[in-house]
């Protein structure tokens, strides 16, 4: 009789987890009608965030890209004094309020910031412009592709790296022709976590960049000032969001499936190995 209590229990605590993390979801589709949902997409509102959120999302992981892969290579393949204070400071903005590292950009690059007058004084201004945009993205989504990045580096076998060294490569060939292959999984699903992060960012974008309208507005700021005048192009905005994620989300897990480990298990979402 206990078992069965237990099993009843256990299964009716799934079937509510699973229902409370779906039913937002489904809601955002069932309170209007699809086409209604699609017509409000030529809202100018809409389309304008669309253009922010993707120009802005794009270059921010194109930063990453070229900044956070060296960093994450330098530190998952040396040891050096204050290795575990620089992977501290990569996790930090992973924990920190979004509205605390907008401010911290902007208390950094604002007018009157630590850089804001040297920037100032080469013509640069950052605050409420698209740039401000794309760094604040870049701030709260490098942590992702860097953590993953360096999973996905320790993974590599470093004796195909040091055969490679031996058969007369470069170092930089090494990199480019062995542990880049070696590490592709992993680095791609980094950076497929961080570009979905930078495109639901809010907190650092508002304080940092503002939210006007074509210019610093995102889908998700779009979406918090539509809400209140708008509530379908609201619904439109989030339903756009949603399906990307899962579009996003879906083709990760295949390419991971098909993506082939040099060890005996396979690379998950996270950077873990797991049986194969």
């Amino acid at each position: 009789m206990r078992r069965r209590l237990f099993a009843v229990a256990y299964v009716a605590a799934a079937v509510v987890a699973l229902a409370f993390l779906l039913i937002p979801i489904v809601a955002i589709f069932a309170h209007s009608s699809p086409r209604h949902l699609v017509e409000q997409l030529s809202n100018p509102v809409v389309t304008d965030a669309a253009k922010v959120t993707i120009k802005t999302s794009v270059v921010a992981q194109l930063l990453i890209l070229l900044f956070g892969t060296p960093a994450a290579f330098l530190l998952a393949s040396r040891r050096f004094p204050g290795h575990s204070l620089a992977i501290t400071l990569v996790e930090l903005p992973l924990v920190l309020p979004p509205a605390v590292a907008g401010i911290g950009l902007l208390a950094a690059f604002g007018h009157f910031g630590l850089l804001g007058s040297s920037l100032e004084w080469l013509g640069i201004t950052l605050p409420f412009t698209q740039t401000a945009v794309t760094l604040a993205v870049a701030y709260v989504a490098s942590p992702l592709y860097i953590r993953q990045a360096i999973a996905a580096f320790e993974s590599t076998d470093p004796n195909l790296a040091a055969a490679s060294r031996t058969l007369g490569a470069s170092p930089a060939r090494t990199f480019f022709r062995v542990i880049l292959p070696l590490a592709r999984g992993g680095l791609i699903a980094g950076l497929a976590l961080s570009f979905a992060r930078g495109v639901g960012e809010f907190g650092a974008t508002i304080m940092f960049a503002g939210s006007l309208q074509a210019v610093t507005q995102t889908f998700s700021l779009a979406i918090y000032a539509e809400f209140s005048r708008n509530f379908d192009a609201t619904l439109a905005m989030s339903g756009v969001l949603v399906l990307f994620s899962i579009v996003l989300l879906a083709g990760l897990h295949i390419g991971l499936t098909w993506q082939r480990s040099s060890s005996t298990g396979s690379t998950s979402l996270f950077g873990l190995t797991t049986s194969s």
